[in-house]
Order: structure tokens, then C-alpha cells, then sequence
């Protein structure tokens, strides 16, 4: 039987998705831990993004042979991975220096220098985003300006998800979506801007560093010798261009024009579908492009599941005894208000903030510091949304799709629901982003689009969480949070 593997490189861990080409159905998936990091320096070695990669396969594969399905039934291939970090490789292909992730936030003052050269207006213009600290030209900026001997010995600039497809097929590529998150590719113009890394070093001749952009649907190339040997995969098995993250997970559950996807993991994003490019000079929506040929403006914060992860850590609880005491907390946790900036923020964009609490009072409990956690979060989320819709985003009257670990909690369910005032759609697959990248190897396997993939394997299905009604309307609470963050 023909499958396809997709794979999402994040942060935290990879994962790979073997589905059936026809269908759609997960046969088999496998997960492999990836280093923690805590901003402000948040670094990681890529040759444990492929350790990682080679062990989720052999799980994947081990799975899926309870199904009669072996390695060499693998048809394509596809990768999606964080935005943002940046892999500085030298003429051997050579990390100079480990990743910078996306989180990291060691060159905010770099990113403000950058900004200041041209000011927020022409960046977004240039490139549809302002850049923050979590851009890869800030990053760039950085290693020249903090590691010059590493800079110097940088003859190719990839991000993430390239860097895994160059160790698949030994090609030097990348993809719209992901070369949009970069400050330096242009989604309106379709190309890569060296007047813009004009800016990080006006002596280096960038055309030969950077990967080549593929079109939405073509390939980077095929499985080599030795990478499929690794993976348990046959020879030359086509691999796409990949894409990042919000990318696929956009594709993973079938967002169109009118969809709102709200992902809750170690960062939050909104994001949405459009056929434009957008261009917002206020920084807050960053206008990438997606992986088929429309665009994704986004917005993205530092500190989602994080925040619950602390709170839960300080109340002494799993992840279960917390949502139960969030739910049971009353709406509007009692006036307690969390703003939620643990680790810096990128949205707005304050890196070197931290978290505070707000309206404490003598009969707190337990109960109210989950709840407020919980609502501390959703609420920048919404601001984000807010942002979206201000920067020409049309935000409905399609489907508020909750991604990521928070998807899996109650209580994020039913705050979303109850602070959006609208109904939540959980898909009913765990992972959106594998399943996006398993949508391109599907669609470079079949001959198709991406768009007949998604309805073929149903990937817009899923259940629905309506608001709650009640004491502590979704207004009171979201001005109680705008107050407290200032």
C-alpha cells in the first residue's frame, strides 16, 4: 500500500505521520524528544534534529507494520519545521554555531537596529513584517555582530526545516512559507531582498548563501543513499520543499479564506488564509506567505502553554489537576488577572518583560491562579486576533480552529470559546502540522493539489465547543487584562 510521511520538526520534539495516500488514515506515528531550551538563549545542535527524526521514523514504522505496511511502501516525503532559527553552515556544511531558535532572544537589540534603519513602515513593505528578535536577520545580525569568527567562516544561511531536507536529499532548498518568517524574502514580490541583508553586511555576495525557494508542489529531491538508510526509507523516495510549521498546520486542517486558526503550544499564533499579501507597519501581523501559493498573515506570542506549564508546576499539579481547577475556577478567575510575558515577549513586542499578577485579594484560591493563567493567555491571543482583523484580515464567518497542545485541554477549549464569543472547532487529528507536510507528499505522490488531498482524507472535520454564558462576560474580562499589561 503507497504511504506518505510527514514529518513536524518543532521545537520540542519531531514527529512523523505515516498515512496512507488514498485515504489519509495514520497508520503509524512516532515521537522523539528534542534539547529543552529557555530563552533568552534558546540554542540547539541540528544533528539532534536528525537523531530525533531517524528515532520518530523507527516508531512510526514499527507502528505501522501492525497495519502490513513496511518502509519501502513510503511514496514521498515532506518536512515542516519551526520558523525563524537560524542554521549558519561553512563551505563543509558545517554548523558554525549552534541554531538560533525562534525564541530566542538574545538579538532584540539587533532587531532594533535593523528596524531603526529603515523604520517599521518600509520593512513591512519590503517584506510584510516587521522584524522582532524571533526573525532569522536578526539572528544573522547577531552571529556578526557577537561571534564574527563564526560569521566569518558562514557560507550558507538555512533555516530549520532546510536544514533537514539537506540532510535528505543533499539539496539546498527551501519554500515560500517558511522563507517569508526570514526578513529578508519578500511574499509580495516573490524573492529574496539583499538590499535587506544589505543591511546585516553590504560586503557579502548573499545570492550564493541562500537556499533555492520551490514552488508550492515541486520537489527538493530525492531520498539519498544514505539518508534512506537511516530513515528505513527506499532510495530516491521524492521529498518536497516542506514549509514551516504554521504553514502546514494551516494545511493540516484545511484553513480557508474566512478561517481563524488559534494554536496554543510553547508559543501561541493566530493566523489566517488570504489571497493577498498583507503589510502591517504597526509589527504586530507578521504577512508571510503559506505553502500553495496564497499568504498567512500571523501573529505570534512568546508564551502560551509555558504559562500553564509554570502555574501548574507552582500548584503542585499534572496537567489534569490543572485543567480541572481552571474549569472550576469561576470566569474571570475572581478579578485575579495573569499577564502571561514569563519568558519576553514577542506580541507585543516587549523582550525583555516579565509575567506579573493583577487584583489579588484575600480569599484567592487555587483555583483562580489556574483560571487567570488560562484567560491570561487566550487574552493576548485575542488581541492578536483583533490585530489580524485591523490589518484587513476578514476573521469569520468561518471556523475559530484551536491547534497545538491546547487543543487536548478542556479549559483552553471553553475559555476560547467563552472570551471569542463563538464557537471552537477541535480537529479531530492530534497532529495538524504533520498532517500538513503529509498533504504535500501526498499531493508530489499523486500528481494533485493540495486542495484535493484535504477533502479527500475529510482533514476539516472535527468537534465543537460552544461558549459558556454566565457572570464574567468575555468584555470584562479582556478589559481587565488590556489594563493590567498596559
Amino acid at each position: 500500500m503507497p504511504l506518505v510521511a510527514g514529518v513536524d520538526s518543532s521545537t520540542q520534539s519531531a514527529t512523523v505521520e505515516l498515512r496512507d495516500l488514498g485515504t489519509g488514515r495514520v497508520l503509524g506515528s512516532g515521537r522523539s524528544p528534542h534539547p529543552p531550551t529557555l530563552p533568552p538563549r534558546s540554542e540547539q545542535d541540528p544533528s539532534a534534529w536528525w537523531t530525533a527524526l531517524v528515532e520518530a521514523m523507527a516508531r512510526a514504522l514499527d507502528a505501522a507494520r501492525a497495519h502490513g505496511a513496511r518502509g519501502s511502501d513510503v511514496a514521498a516525503l515532506a518536512v515542516a519545521g519551526q520558523q525563524h532559527g537560524l542554521v549558519a553552515l561553512d563551505d563543509r556544511h558545517r554548523p558554525v554555531h549552534p541554531a538560533k531558535l525562534w525564541n530566542d532572544t538574545e538579538s532584540a537589540a539587533d532587531a532594533r537596529r535593523l528596524v531603526d534603519r529603515l523604520g517599521p513602515a518600509a520593512w513591512a513593505d519590503a517584506c510584510g513584517s516587521v522584524p522582532t528578535a524571533a526573525f532569522t536577520i536578526t539572528k544573522l545580525a547577531w552571529l556578526r555582530r557577537c561571534r564574527p569568527d563564526a560569521y566569518a567562516r558562514t557560507t550558507t544561511v538555512l533555516l530549520p526545516h532546510d536544514w533537514l531536507t539537506f540532510r535528505l536529499t543533499g539539496a539546498m532548498v527551501t519554500d515560500r512559507g517558511d522563507a517569508s518568517g526570514t526578513g529578508y524574502w519578500s511574499p509580495a514580490g516573490e524573492r529574496y531582498r539583499d538590499d535587506l541583508l544589505g543591511l546585516v553586511d553590504d560586503g557579502r555576495h548573499w545570492d550564493a548563501a541562500l537556499p533555492r525557494v520551490a514552488g508550492p508542489g515541486e520537489a527538493a529531491g530525492g531520498l539519498t543513499r544514505q539518508a534512506a538508510g537511516a530513515l528505513g526509507l527506499s532510495e530516491g523516495v521524492p521529498v518536497t520543499a516542506g514549509t514551516g510549521d504554521n504553514m502546514a498546520g494551516a494545511l493540516g486542517v484545511g484553513l480557508a479564506p474566512g478561517d481563524i486558526a488559534v494554536s496554543v503550544g510553547t508559543s501561541g499564533t493566530v493566523f489566517g488564509v488570504t489571497d493577498h499579501a498583507t503589510s502591517d507597519p504597526t509589527g504586530a501581523v507578521a504577512g508571510f506567505a503559506d505553502a500553495t501559493g496564497r499568504y498567512l498573515p500571523l501573529v505570534c506570542t512568546l508564551n502560551a502553554t509555558r504559562v500553564t506549564d509554570a502555574v501548574a508546576r507552582l500548584l503542585g499539579v499534572d496537567h489534569a489537576g490543572f485543567d480541572d481547577l481552571a474549569l472550576s475556577g469561576p470566569a474571570g478567575a475572581g478579578g485575579l488577572v495573569l499577564v502571561p510575558y514569563l519568558a519576553g515577549e514577542r506580541t507585543p513586542n516587549r523582550p525583555d518583560a516579565t509575567g506579573s499578577l493583577h487584583g489579588i485579594r484575600p480569599d484567592v484560591e487555587r483555583s483562580h491562579l489556574a483560571r487567570a493563567a488560562v484567560e491570561g493567555v487566550v487574552c493576548g491571543l485575542l488581541e492578536g486576533l483583533d490585530a489580524l482583523a485591523a490589518a484587513g484580515v476578514t476573521t469569520g464567518p468561518g471556523r475559530l480552529v484551536l491547534l497545538g497542545g491546547g487543543a487536548r485541554s478542556a479549559a483552553y477549549r471553553l475559555v476560547l470559546a467563552s472570551l471569542a464569543e463563538r464557537e471552537v472547532t477541535v480537529p479531530d487529528g492530534d497532529e495538524p502540522v504533520a498532517a500538513g507536510a503529509a498533504v504535500q507528499a501526498a499531493a508530489l505522490a499523486g500528481g494533485g493539489g493540495t486542495d484535493a488531498v484535504v477533502e479527500a482524507w475529510d482533514l476539516t472535520a472535527g468537534g465543537t465547543v460552544a461558549p459558556a454564558t454566565g457572570p464574567g462576560t468575555a468584555a470584562d474580562v479582556r478589559r481587565r487584562y488590556a489594563g493590567a499589561r498596559g
